[in-house]
């Protein structure tokens, strides 16, 4: 297998970002994807960054919170959160959601 294109989702380290929050990162030049286990009722506090922000619910509902309006993400529903707005969130259910950062989340490549 070509190492410098297809690689093992499998030999990715999970890490918790936040409490409740299991992810598996990757990096490329431009983007940041996260994909997200989350269990049922924890949550992110209120923050912003400057990094544009995609969001998906694969499976569950996740309460998505962007400039003070609710929402709740499930499949079929996803966000783009645009940089530096406030937004916050917690798991209805447990869930597994994909995040796509742009540009790259240079904190994230330091966990």
């Amino acid at each position: 297998m070509e190492d410098s294109i297809f690689r093992k989702f499998s030999d990715i380290e999970t890490k918790e970002v936040a409490p409740g929050f299991f992810s598996k990162l990757i990096h490329t030049e431009n983007n940041t994807i996260n994909f997200i286990e989350v269990k049922k009722g924890s949550a992110i506090q209120r923050h912003r960054h400057i990094n544009q922000q995609c969001s998906f619910a694969i499976e569950g509902k996740f309460e998505l919170t962007v400039n003070d309006i609710p929402q709740i993400l499930e499949p079929g529903i996803f966000a783009i959160i645009p940089p530096d707005v406030f937004h916050s969130g917690i798991a209805i259910t447990d869930c597994k959601l994909i995040d796509i950062f742009s540009p790259v989340r240079e904190d994230y490549k330091k966990l």
